[in-house]
């Protein structure tokens, strides 16, 4: 578990993170949203611990993380896994060496025990046969998922994710998404995700801290978004008229007003179409 507690940063005197405060728990996907310039990236960079807080603290599993000293902190950061917006994949490096660059820097382990535990991760986000393959030969799923099983080898307690559907298509995003999900429950990681993606938000935001100009704004779950009156995250999440139209059709239906599109095809199959 993650706790945040009264944030602020400022730069130059402009204040970029103004008293923001969440818990993000163990075995769920905690995602950040907000919009360019809403201080969503500070707040996930003041956590992880590349910006140093103006105010406040961050404690890892109730450790404040903000006072320790600098061997303490090199002790959390190797229960830290990062997926990169980019990748950030070592070009001159192959999938196997990418994966196993973690392991080389942290762990005194032989060449054989890594090279298992890299098939074992490849193995989990599969992947097969790509050892030997650059990053130019990927495409950007698999580049995603390479460096997802980076994260993971050194299997971390707490999983940061900056944009991790950034420049795939909406099929490609789910299956990111779906594995991100997966893994944080099957390793009951306390795994927060920095993302603009509707689309994840909807299916994986079991807890969403809305960002509004340096500010907590809302928070809840993915199902609370659907019967949320805050003016300004409608307007973020449902921003056109589809997606309004689609949000006040969910609402019926998890209120039993309609039959969900599922029972509804359901009952299509089962009775035929009439005549």
């Amino acid at each position: 578990m993650i706790e945040v507690h009264n944030i602020k940063k400022s730069f130059d005197g402009r204040v970029v993170i103004e008293d923001v405060s969440a818990v993000m728990k163990a075995g769920q996907c905690n995602l950040i949203i907000g919009s360019s310039g809403s201080g969503k990236t500070v707040l996930q960079k003041c956590i992880v611990g590349l910006f140093e807080p103006d105010d406040g603290e961050v404690l890892y599993s109730g450790q404040n993380f903000t006072t320790m000293n600098g061997v303490d902190k090199t002790n959390i950061r190797k229960e830290i896994g990062m997926l990169f917006q980019g990748s950030a994949l070592f070009d001159s490096l192959n999938v196997e060496e990418n994966i196993m660059f973690p392991l080389s820097m942290f762990t005194t382990d032989g060449h054989r025990k890594k090279l298992d535990r890299v098939n074992e991760v490849l193995d989990r986000v599969n992947l097969k046969d790509v050892n030997r393959k650059f990053p130019a030969e990927l495409s950007g799923g698999m580049k995603k998922r390479v460096a997802l099983a980076r994260a993971i080898v050194l299997n971390p307690k707490y999983l940061f994710c900056d944009e991790p559907n950034s420049g795939l298509d909406p099929q490609t995003s789910l299956v990111i998404d779906k594995l991100i999900k997966e893994i944080t429950i099957e390793f009951n990681m306390t795994t927060v995700v920095n993302t603009h993606d509707m689309n994840s938000v909807m299916e994986i935001g079991d807890y969403i801290l809305y960002m509004y100009q340096g500010r907590k704004e809302w928070e809840g779950s993915k199902k609370d978004i659907i019967f949320s009156k805050n003016e300004r995250l409608n307007s973020f999440i449902f921003a056109s008229e589809f997606l309004q139209d689609a949000k006040d059709m969910r609402m019926l239906e998890m209120t039993g007003k309609i039959p969900s599109l599922r029972n509804m095809d359901d009952m299509m199959r089962k009775d035929g179409p009439s005549l």
